[in-house]
Order: structure tokens, then sequence, then C-alpha cells
């Protein structure tokens, strides 16, 4: 077992690779009532073309991470979920662009609640019947979704940026795709991703690592994993340009909905430098569009914007983008002042208090999620994935300049990359 001290946060983790591959990570924090376990796979909505070693790749349909995700909480025996409750345990799952995740938190039983998920998650149990069953019940996700002017609007968005990446296919794939899912698809996948070497268990809370350590790798010693080569994921080559200059919808919403995006090009393959280019794009998007920035309170001034206004910057080695916007009445209007304030900006560059306060916020919030178990494990575990670690980035937000976030500014916002969505409103 290794101990890694981040004296920097005052924080100690223990880790431990187990001869199957599995990577183990415990974080205690003494005086935590609560105990969050997350077991998680390297395997998300985009991997729908692969290959493990020098084997020959494989097809998959869209939305099968996202419907392997719902069959394994079904055991033989029954609902898994109401094995943890027994046990004081509340359970979820969710799966993303580039993985899938399997939690639990509780405050009592945790060596218990460790075993369960461990065991749940290493043992499929697909069927003829119970794939088909699962069908229709996400087709009704599905269809669910396409109503939710959140969804709509976001997906919208990427669907217009993106031409061949599968970054622009809902997650949950269509009513088309999963209708091609079989059994022994799901084997196949399955098999492949969810391979100890390709898996990540993370347990933050009350715990004493040696003893949680242990009984994972007991565990593990119980279950027999043949040696697996290196998975392949394959992607089609990108475009610059976006798929569609503006998107739109209409749903019968109180107000229209407008997000705005911009596509970058990949290129950065080094794990500390795509962080360092997410934290620098982070902290320029908070100085730029933040709740104290002149450009949020002149929009809400002029009621183009409201309190749900947000942005948010996704990036990896694959892909990387911007999303802007929320509900407006006025959706050129909106689109039009932002094109006019981020020009300026680009000019001036970004007041240096402005900056500064900016990047003394982002550090208190950072070190206030080190106090959410649940936070911490999320993203830990996705930068994990990257090769990276959350818990070196305090020094990295403390080395930002401002020559930097200015030339992301100038870099980022690109008008020959833009994208829109927009949620319209049912005509009367």
């Amino acid at each position: 077992m290794e101990t890694l001290a981040y004296p920097g946060v005052q924080e100690t983790i223990y880790r431990e690779v187990l001869p199957n591959g599995l990577e183990v990570v415990v974080l205690p924090k003494e005086g935590f009532s609560k105990t969050y376990a997350t077991f998680s796979t390297r395997y998300g909505s985009v991997d729908n073309r692969f290959s493990v070693g020098d084997q020959k790749p494989v097809s998959v349909p869209d939305g099968i991470a996202h419907f392997l995700e719902h069959k394994m909480f079904e055991e033989p025996t029954g609902d898994i979920f109401a094995t943890f409750a027994s046990q004081g345990a509340s359970a979820n799952a969710y799966t993303s662009f580039d993985r899938t995740v399997y939690l639990f938190s509780a405050t009592e039983q945790i060596e218990a609640n460790l075993a369960t998920l461990l065991n749940f998650v290493q043992n499929p149990y697909f069927t003829d019947e119970n794939v088909e069953k699962e069908k229709g019940i996400i087709e009704q996700e599905i269809n669910m979704y396409r109503d939710n002017a959140d969804w709509r609007v976001y997906f919208g968005l990427i669907a217009a940026l993106y031409n061949t990446h599968p970054i622009h296919i809902d997650i949950a794939g269509t009513a088309e795709s999963i209708a091609k899912i079989d059994k022994e698809t799901l084997y196949t996948c399955y098999e492949t991703f969810y391979h100890p070497s390709n898996m990540f268990l993370f347990i933050v809370g009350g715990v004493d690592a040696g003893k949680i350590i242990e009984l994972v790798r007991n565990n593990q010693a119980q279950k027999s994993y043949e040696p697996q080569g290196p998975i392949n994921r394959f992607f089609d080559p990108e475009p610059e340009f976006v798929r569609d200059a503006r998107k739109t919808a209409v749903l019968p919403v109180s107000m229209p909905k407008c997000m705005i995006g911009f596509k970058e090009i990949p290129g950065i393959q080094d794990p500390a430098a795509l962080m360092r280019k997410e934290l620098t794009t982070k902290l320029m998007l908070d100085a730029l569009l933040g709740s104290s920035s002149p450009i949020y309170n002149a929009l809400y001034d002029d009621n183009l914007i409201s309190d749900s206004f947000g942005y948010e910057y996704n990036s990896s080695e694959d892909y990387g983008f911007s999303v802007i916007g929320g509900e407006t009445p006025d959706p050129d209007k909106l689109l039009e002042r932002l094109k006019e304030a981020i020009e300026a900006a680009k000019a001036t560059g970004l007041n240096v208090q402005t900056f500064e306060r900016t990047r003394r916020k982002k550090i208190g919030g950072y070190l206030r999620m080190l106090n959410s178990p649940e936070a911490i494990a999320g993203e830990f575990t996705r930068y994990r994935f990257r090769g990276a670690d959350l818990f070196k980035l305090l020094p990295i937000y403390e080395d930002i300049t401002l020559a930097e976030a200015n030339e992301r500014l100038r870099e980022h916002f690109n008008w020959d990359r833009m994208a829109v969505s927009i949620v319209a409103k049912t005509s009367p």
C-alpha cells in the first residue's frame, strides 16, 4: 500500500494496484460520519468503436454504455438497490461521455456495502428476456428527455458543434440504436471495459484505509481475471468547422432557451498541460461572465438573462467546447450583445483586479469542495482517468497568469467555430 501526502491541501491518500490491475484509492477523512464510494470504468457513451490489443475493431450501437449501466443493477436474486437499502446505504450510477460510475453513500455497514458494490458490478446477469424488457424502459426515458427543454437545448448544441465525433450522440442513444442491442453485445462491452485493469475504486470518509484495502484485496483474490491488452478507441477525424451554425427546436416552454457553444480543436495529449488549459479556461470564463462581471450585470439589468444563465467548459484529449446561456426572451439579441461584449474584452483583456478576485474565488471553491465526499469522489475519478490529480489543482490555480487567461480568451472565442442551440416557444 502506497501513501501519498498532499500538504498543500492537508490530505493523504492510500493507494494500491492489485494483481488483476484494479487501482484502489482510499481517502480517510477524520470526523466524517458519511462514507462515499465509487467504482468506475473508463467507458462512456463515446466508446462505440474499439478493440483490445491487436484484435479486430468492434462497432456497437449508440447508447450501449448507458444500457449496460441499467442492466448491471439486475441480479438473479432481485434488485440490488434493495440490498443496499437493507444495509443502510443509498446507491446510484451514471454514465457520462467517458466513464460509467457506480456508487453508494452510507454511515454504517461500510464493509458490507463495499463488498456489495464490488460483487454486483463484477457479476453481470444478462438474458434475452431482461435485455428486451430494458429496451422499453430506456425508450421511455429517451422520449421523456425529448420533452425536456434543458436537455434538448444542451444536446442540441453539442449536435450542432460536432460532425463525426460520437460526443454529439445522446448518451442514451436513440430508439433505433438500442433496438439493435442484444445480450451478446452487452457481454462483449462488459468483458472489454469492465476488466479490473480499466476500472478505479475510490473510497472517501471516516474509514480505516488499511482495513478497506485489505477487504478489497481479499475480495478480488477470490475472482479470476485473465490479463487484458490495452483498449484502443477509434474516432473518425473531426472537421474544424461546426456541423450546424444554428439549431432550433420548438417546445411548450414559458420562455425560450438559448445555448451558445465554441468548439476547440483538440491536440493536447499531455495530462498536466490539458489540466492547466482546462483550469485557465474556467478561470477566464468566470472572470468574463461570472455573476459579478460587467457583462453579466448589463445583460441581467436589460432583462436578457435570468438566474438560469450559466456556462461550462468540457474538454479531453479528443474534444473541447464551452456552453454559455440559459433562458432569454430574445436569443438573437442575447447573441448580439454577447458578441459585442466578448469582442471588447478580447481587445482590452481581462481586468487585473477582476482576474485576481476570480482566482481567489476559484481557490476558495476548490478548498470548500474538499469537504464534500461526493464532490471529491467524482472529481478525483474524472481527473484520474485523464492521468491527472485533483489534489494538484491548487498550485496550478496559483500559478496561472493574467496573460495566459487573456490568451485563452482570444483563442477560445472563435466565431467561425461557434454554434447556437435554441428551444423556442410553441406558437399560441
